[in-house]
Parts: structure tokens; C-alpha cells; sequence
């Protein structure tokens, strides 16, 4: 995979994340003073890293091969495109009496940061688009 594709694809990965975010941070704050809601936040970016540091130290270590299926499979190389984003809902808390364990304002916070963040990966990707216009120009 070119560097090209591969940088396109992780944009795009980290957009469909950020959107997934906005939609769930909108949830939380429709849903902030609900009795006994629970706060909702995702997951991604520690599992791509995690993923993308799997393959560089694929790249030189021993491969370990299965014939059975009954064999322990290894922690070796994870596929970034495998990732996507998760969900997670924070049962353990609860800063109201109702229940409920939602901050409005940290969401809104949070909101706004999503917000900034697509904007960054929409640029960015542009940036990405712009360079090869310009190799095919010239």
C-alpha cells in the first residue's frame, strides 16, 4: 500500500471516529439529566497506535505459524484496518443523585474539541489531495 493510500485511509478512519464522537457526546448531553443515564465516550486512537506499533515490530520479528486450531495464536501483527472505533459506557460513576453521571459542560467541551478535530483531519486530508495535484501537474 502506497503512503498515499495509507495516509488517506487513516484520515478517513480518524473522520468516521471523530464523527461517531460528535454523535455520542450529543447523546450524553440530550441526555444529562435522564435518571440513571450513563455517560458514553469512544475509543480509538490508543487502539490504532497499538495497532500500527504491532506492525513495525512485525516487521522484524519471528512469525510464529499455527497448524491447529487448538494451538495458542500470538499477539503478532494487528491490522489497522481491522480497528474501529468502540463505545464505552461508564457504568462505575455516578456525580448526581439521580443517577445520572453526565457533566454538561465537559461535554460541551468535548463537543467543541471533536468539532476542532474534524476540522484538522478535513484540512489535513486536503493537504494530502493538494500534493498530488500537484506531482500531476508537473
Amino acid at each position: 500500500m502506497s503512503s498515499f493510500s495509507r495516509s488517506v485511509d487513516l484520515l478517513h478512519r480518524a473522520m468516521d471516529a471523530s464523527t461517531l464522537r460528535y454523535q455520542v457526546s450529543a447523546n450524553n448531553l440530550a441526555n444529562a439529566e435522564v435518571p440513571n443515564f450513563k455517560r458514553t465516550s469512544v475509543t480509538f486512537e490508543s487502539q490504532l497506535k497499538r495497532a500500527i506499533e504491532s506492525e513495525e515490530n512485525a516487521k522484524d520479528s519471528f512469525q510464529m505459524t499455527t497448524t491447529d486450531p487448538r494451538h495458542i495464536p500470538s499477539e503478532g501483527f494487528i491490522n489497522y484496518q481491522d480497528v474501529e472505533p468502540r463505545r464505552v459506557t461508564d457504568y462505575l460513576t455516578t456525580s448526581k443523585a439521580n443517577g445520572n453521571n453526565v457533566d454538561a459542560e465537559q461535554e460541551a467541551m468535548d463537543i467543541l474539541k471533536t468539532q476542532l478535530n474534524y476540522q484538522l483531519l478535513t484540512q489535513m486530508q486536503a493537504f494530502e489531495f493538494s500534493q498530488v495535484k500537484i506531482a500531476m501537474q508537473k
